[in-house]
């Protein structure tokens, strides 16, 4: 019989880490972006995510995120930019570096009732000084109300007498301007387009697509998915510029004008249209 060592019995087997189903979030994501057609920059313009990171997280090095935080929301846009529920991919990223962090615990009641500050007895000062206010303010108000009280009771006699006077008095609108209150662009704004601006309509009727939209200074008007069936309506004073990531799910109409572009689908497009007739830029 030998003393302090095991027998090949005594030792647990040895067993594999059990290893995830399906790709990884960045393959996922690349995946995605394949067979959406989209090039890693048309991901990257359409998030503002820097190239190199959309490069880093395809191979799942989330290192340059700047923590889980930031990363969650990074897998985010792209899911969304490529056609992805981001749901699953947080959860797997989320298991795959710890999981979120667990919320602050709220302070225990006890801890509130010992930093209760003390009790201190009434401020006569204060209150004395409330009080000559008040006093003040009430002679005031009653010298006036005695001044000025004929011609109130008069002017209250002069309404009840003429109801339909108050009615006539009514501010009639001027010339030139509508009383109906001006509207954000929509349909009807289609249908009539103002001459001195360029009114962009995108509909989904064939499934929904990735949209980007930005005015003359850059600045983004709509950056997301439009969904089958939805619309976005755009006006800007000199041009609107698009990029569509299934341009064969969407029709346009500009300035009123039904755009008979053959797109094809699952292409890319990037479209610019301003004042006068529909023109591609």
């Amino acid at each position: 019989m030998s003393i302090g060592s095991n027998s090949p019995e005594d030792e647990p087997p040895f067993t594999d880490a059990p290893q995830a189903d399906g790709p990884s979030v960045g393959t996922a994501l690349r995946q995605a972006r394949v067979a959406a057609g989209l090039s890693a920059d048309d991901v990257s313009n359409a998030t503002r995510i820097r190239l190199a990171m959309v490069h880093a997280i395809e191979e799942d090095d989330f290192s340059s995120c700047g923590g889980d935080v930031y990363a969650r929301g990074h897998i985010r846009n792209l899911a969304k930019a490529v056609h992805l529920d981001p749901a699953p991919l947080i959860a797997r990223f989320d298991a795959e570096h710890g999981g979120r962090p667990a919320p602050t615990p709220a302070a225990p009641l006890f801890e509130a009732e010992r930093i209760r500050p003390e009790r201190r007895g009434p401020n006569w000062t204060a209150a004395m000084v409330a009080a000559i206010v008040v006093v003040i303010g009430f002679v005031g108000f009653t010298a006036i109300k005695s001044q000025t009280g004929g011609d109130t009771d008069v002017q209250a006699v002069e309404g009840n007498a003429s109801p339909s006077a108050s009615k006539s008095a009514a501010p009639t609108p001027k010339s030139g301007q509508s009383a109906t209150p001006k509207s954000d662009p929509s349909d009807s704004a289609i249908a009539a387009a103002p001459q001195d601006k360029v009114t962009v309509r995108v509909t989904a009727p064939g499934g929904r697509s990735w949209i980007s939209a930005k005015d003359h200074n850059g600045r983004m008007l709509f950056d997301g998915l439009l969904n089958k069936g939805e619309s976005k309506t755009f006006q800007d004073s000199t041009k609107i510029n698009l990029i569509l990531g299934d341009a064969g799910a969407i029709e346009l109409y500009v300035n009123g004008k039904k755009i008979e572009d053959d797109f094809r689908p699952g292409a890319v497009e990037r479209l610019t249209y301003t004042k006068g007739d529909p023109e591609v830029g």
